[in-house]
């Protein structure tokens, strides 16, 4: 009967690993094909030199696509939801980039930020991974600092306060850094086992991730 115990409980293990390795494999693979949908939807954008008017409707339209995307994430369509979510979300960032690549060592400032960027979500990514580390004592703080941070980004629009800019990129990045480790240890550990809602937590960390680093580059470099 122990022996049978056991069996069950290696079996029912290897289930779970088994599981959790193919939602992983499944979000890595679907998230290169976004960053990757998101890139091309950007660059038609820049090349029809749609104006900052369109790309911030484009943005709120992102925002209502998110919900779509949350609600349809267990049927089939969820996929068109969110290749729709992140062409929008990608086709929004083309007038910022625009911007940002017609100044001064602007494409190289671009360039920093995605590699700065991909280092950050790989090298993160490989901790959470190597050490299967759990952390989800990490989501209320995260939440909180979240909801600040959108706070504080509101109240800039109006007050236009250079340093609380600096600060806001500053804390938005170590955030999405945050969030990277989570929403990873959250699939390695079984807390998300939906590919498509995993897909967009990290999709959106690593889109905030590289706004705010591109910003806190160009601020440091003097060019802002």
């Amino acid at each position: 009967m122990q022996d049978k115990s056991m069996y069950n409980v290696n079996t029912t293990g290897m289930e779970s690993l088994v599981s959790t390795n193919k939602v992983l494999k499944n979000t890595y693979m679907l998230l290169g094909m976004t960053l990757l949908f998101s890139a091309i939807t950007a660059g038609v954008s820049m090349a029809v030199g749609l104006p900052q008017g369109a790309a911030l409707v484009l943005m709120l339209v992102g925002f209502g696509l998110l919900f779509v995307v949350h609600k349809m994430a267990d049927t089939s369509k969820g996929l068109l939801a969110i290749f729709a979510f992140t062409g929008v979300m990608g086709a929004s960032i083309g007038p910022m980039l625009s911007h940002y690549l017609s100044m001064p060592g602007g494409p190289a400032l671009v360039m920093q930020a995605l590699g700065g960027t991909a280092v950050v979500f790989f090298g993160l990514s490989a901790y959470a991974l190597t050490t299967r580390k759990d952390f989800s004592f990490m989501g209320g703080f995260l939440m909180i600092g979240l909801i600040v941070a959108v706070v504080a980004m509101i109240a800039n629009i109006f007050l236009a306060i250079p340093a609380l800019s600096l600060t806001i990129s500053a804390v938005v990045v170590m955030i999405m850094s945050g969030l990277i480790l989570f929403d990873t240890s959250r699939i390695i550990n079984g807390g998300e086992t939906n590919y498509i809602r995993a897909t967009v937590g990290l999709y959106l960390s690593i889109y905030n991730l590289f706004i705010h680093m591109l910003s806190l580059l160009t601020a440091f470099g003097g060019d802002d």
